[in-house]
């Protein structure tokens, strides 16, 4: 079935053919985005009121080792040295060019050097849309990226935290159990350590699944629930979500939602391997990724230095899909953990 056509009030029909052609590669992503973006972050969301003022921005293509061409992007203050690094990853439902763009104006605005990148398959890089043929090597490709810009000579003294969302909180766990005494902290934000139940295919539709994924991993067959109405409490928020127009929407592919599943099972049994400073938020009423793996990270890390704050009432995204007061808060307790860590980075 031909996915829904967007509709938006006022543009153009060349906009409209733009935004409704194929996206599952990425020259059309990258068009959609051009076409669309000065619309895209105009629209009235608290996250994308934050200024540009102050701040330089930088994107660029990199190929990487793989020779896969990655979309990346950094916000940094212009007129003063940061306090420290944040490097993004991702959630599943995202990418670093919508609500992103105002998370990180509101870090850089705060001190920081703020670094993201779309991973193969998401957003302006490379790759079948919503493709991740193997979980371990897109971790691998986010190591690598962010080791590069750890080693920039300007940056190599600074301390440098992982920042990841939903999905992109098992990818931060990840690249942290890969090189366990790189970075300074972690701030984990609804983080993807086990899918919710709900969410998860009974075991006798997985094992089916396993089967055909092995003959055809790129078919879209794995039902979902609608993640927008799952993920966003503030109902206007959730309107807005239909603006990211290059994040993928359809029914996952076999091979990715296995992955997923998989990386999910490993993650929660090495919970108590994760040894480095942890910031874990999220909200008790997430549907998508279960707040109690959150508090059983809390609990298990090794880590000295960990903290978990869970939000009354509060849904799966935390710093897009809640209300204004929520958003705030979110944000001040990222920034005041941040600017603690970063205080004892410089000091130790």
């Amino acid at each position: 079935m031909a996915a829904a056509k967007l509709k938006f009030p006022g543009i153009s029909d060349e906009l409209s053919e733009i935004l409704d052609a194929k996206m599952d590669e990425a020259p059309a992503r990258r068009r959609a985005r051009e076409a669309f973006k000065d619309i895209q972050l105009n629209i009235d969301h608290i996250l994308l009121k934050a200024t540009c003022d102050g701040l330089k921005t930088e994107e660029s293509y990199e190929v990487n080792s793989r020779g896969v061409e990655i979309f990346c992007k950094s916000w940094l203050p212009e007129t003063s040295q940061p306090k420290g690094l944040v490097c993004y990853c991702h959630g599943y439902g995202d990418t670093c060019t919508f609500f992103f763009e105002g998370t990180a104006r509101k870090l850089a605005s705060s001190g920081y050097g703020v670094f993201a990148m779309d991973y193969p398959g998401f957003g302006l890089s490379a790759g079948l849309h919503g493709y991740i043929p193997s979980f371990d090597r897109l971790v691998d490709d986010v190591i690598e990226h962010y080791s590069n810009i750890k080693e920039y000579p300007e940056f190599r003294t600074l301390p440098s935290f992982l920042f990841g969302q939903s999905l992109g909180g098992a990818v931060a766990l990840k690249v942290h159990l890969k090189q366990p005494n790189a970075w300074s902290g972690a701030i984990l934000v609804a983080p993807m350590c086990k899918i919710a139940d709900d969410m998860v295919p009974p075991f006798l539709v997985k094992q089916i699944l396993i089967g055909i994924a092995n003959i055809l991993p790129k078919h879209k067959l794995v039902p979902q629930k609608d993640l927008a109405e799952a993920a966003f409490r503030d109902l206007k928020n959730r309107e807005l979500t239909k603006y990211n127009v290059i994040v993928y929407k359809d029914k996952p592919r076999l091979r990715t939602a296995l992955e997923l599943l998989k990386t999910t099972e490993g993650i929660e049994r090495r919970l108590e391997k994760v040894s480095l400073p942890l910031l874990i938020l999220h909200g008790e009423n997430d549907t998508v990724t279960d707040p109690s793996v959150s508090k059983a990270l809390y609990e298990k890390a090794s880590s000295k230095d960990k903290k978990c704050i869970l939000y009354k009432d509060a849904f799966h995204s935390l710093l897009e899909g809640e209300p204004d007061d929520m958003i705030i808060r979110v944000f001040a307790d990222i920034i005041s953990w941040l600017d603690d860590h970063s205080r004892s980075s410089t000091d130790s």
